[in-house]
């Protein structure tokens, strides 16, 4: 069974975004991923476990935050036009990809 998307902006499971998303995507990433750097480095310096698990805390969070932008640009995109198409298998992808999510 193919897995392929078919929306109009989405091939062979890539979807085109705006240098508007790829900004607000990239620099929640950019965030985490300075975040860890600094966990990396509490670790290298034998920081207070609390500290460094509060700091987990919050590499969580600005992933958790990606994640919630992630979703709304997929479902503004992909999911609205493949329901607009009467592609309802859509409806069954998202529903497996919240089940995964939610975990």
């Amino acid at each position: 069974m193919s897995e392929k998307n078919t929306c109009p902006n989405c091939s062979n499971r890539k979807k085109m975004r705006s240098d508007e998303e790829k900004k607000a995507l990239l620099t929640r990433l950019k965030k985490a991923e300075g975040q860890i750097r600094g966990i990396e480095k509490m670790i290298e310096e034998n920081a207070y476990c609390p500290d460094i698990l509060t700091q987990v805390a919050a590499v969580t969070a600005a992933l958790n935050s990606f994640n919630k932008e992630l979703l709304a640009c997929h479902m503004r995109s992909c999911v609205i036009e493949d329901i607009k198409s009467g592609k309802e298998e859509t409806i069954d992808e998202f529903v497996k990809l919240m089940q995964k999510l939610m975990k």
